[in-house]
């Protein structure tokens, strides 16, 4: 039997996993990822890479704005800029009716000290997005958002992890989970791992994984729809969502339209297959050809959806298990954890290896998500 011993054990290989593991590999620790399928199989390979501080849950908007400052940095850190490109993010107000909410949220935000989020009017508007249809009177927008390139990401991470010692095992669910002499003990079919800690970076599978170490924390699930379409003439470069429509639309280096905004197909976690539900995904096209006439009679090219956990106030679970020593849980992102990667990795490994964070996420943790049943 095949055992293999190291400080850390991630599981899980998508980009919140890649992250924490090339983090934990620089602060010294002899870390491996174990993956059930392969690196970036499931939400981070389906998910349209946006980058945004923008509109962001109050708790979330430190880390977010950290993770931005490491986002404008991302070649030092992994060695490959990842395709990031900063051309802004919008929420678009189509009526009147739109506005206020609009304008409370940018006065709710500055009221804490935050600037990253500004009002614009309609000429402003329309000077970033000439494409964008003259119904469509202002817009909340953070200049500093952008997109990235999630595949190239994927694959930044991994290099990174490898070149930093990380050892990443693939193909390998783990089924059992073990506490003996201070170390884990992990069954993985027939390769075996111990580890001193372990993290649960599981996604979708991630309270499953919990329920092996004692913790049994809710979670749900979600499928977003995404739609490209083939290539069209440069026609904005802001990413671009609208009021009371769920629509984010961009358009990729390549000229390939990207529509999403959060429509749902169906998972299925036992299978580890999604399905699009082509009538909900149409609101989405609609949704993009109504703010953008120019592209009506663009030819979709593919579609697709992914696998993502989701939790029920929307906000991730990172921290410390109350229940099991040397257990830490960094999942639930809800569709918006692309942007958090860099900083949540960096958070991981601080509570790893130091036992606590600098950074507030306090809102994050585990056991608001455990109905009473954590330690005492």
């Amino acid at each position: 039997m095949n055992r293999e011993g190291f400080d850390v054990a991630v599981i899980g290989g998508g980009l919140h996993g890649l992250s924490a593991a090339l983090h934990l590999a620089r602060a010294g620790s002899r870390t491996v990822v174990i993956e059930r399928h392969w690196t970036g199989r499931h939400a981070s390979g389906a998910t349209a890479a946006g980058v945004r501080t923008l509109n962001r849950d109050i708790a979330e908007i430190p880390i977010s704005l950290e993770a931005m400052e490491m986002w404008h940095r991302m070649a030092s850190i992994v060695g490959d800029d990842c395709g990031f490109k900063a051309h802004g993010q919008m929420r678009v107000a189509e009526r009147e009716e739109h506005m206020p909410a609009l304008l409370q949220r940018e006065a709710r935000v500055r009221a804490l000290g935050y600037t990253h989020e500004e009002m614009i009017d309609a000429a402003e508007l329309r000077r970033l997005v000439p494409a964008l249809s003259p119904h469509c009177l202002g817009a909340l927008i953070s200049r500093q958002d952008g997109a990235a390139d999630p595949h190239r990401t994927i694959a930044a991470f991994r290099r990174a992890c490898e070149r930093e010692g990380v050892t990443i095992a693939e193909g390998c669910g783990v089924t059992s989970a073990e506490r003996r002499d201070g170390d884990w003990h992990l069954s993985c079919g027939s390769r075996r791992f111990t580890a001193s800690a372990v993290v649960n970076a599981a996604g979708a599978w991630a309270a499953r994984v919990a329920a092996l170490f004692g913790d049994e924390i809710e979670l749900g699930l979600r499928a977003s729809m995404m739609i490209a379409t083939e290539r069209v003439a440069p026609l904005l470069k802001p990413v671009v969502s609208v009021v009371g429509r769920a629509l984010s639309f961009k358009q990729s280096d390549q000229g390939t339209l990207v529509i999403g905004g959060g429509l749902q197909g169906s998972a299925q976690l036992d299978r580890a297959r999604s399905s699009v539900h082509f009538s909900v995904l149409a609101k989405g096209a609609k949704a993009a050809s109504d703010l953008f006439p120019v592209v009506r009679g663009a030819r979709i090219a593919r579609c697709w959806t992914g696998i993502e956990a989701q939790t029920r106030d929307h906000l991730p679970v990172i921290g410390v298990s109350p229940n099991a020593a040397g257990l830490f849980h960094t999942f639930g992102y809800s569709g918006h954890g692309f942007q958090l990667v860099p900083v949540v990795g960096a958070i991981v490994a601080d509570l790893v290896t130091e036992g606590r964070t600098s950074r507030a996420i306090g809102a994050f943790a585990p056991e608001r998500l455990m109905q009473g049943r954590a330690a005492a």
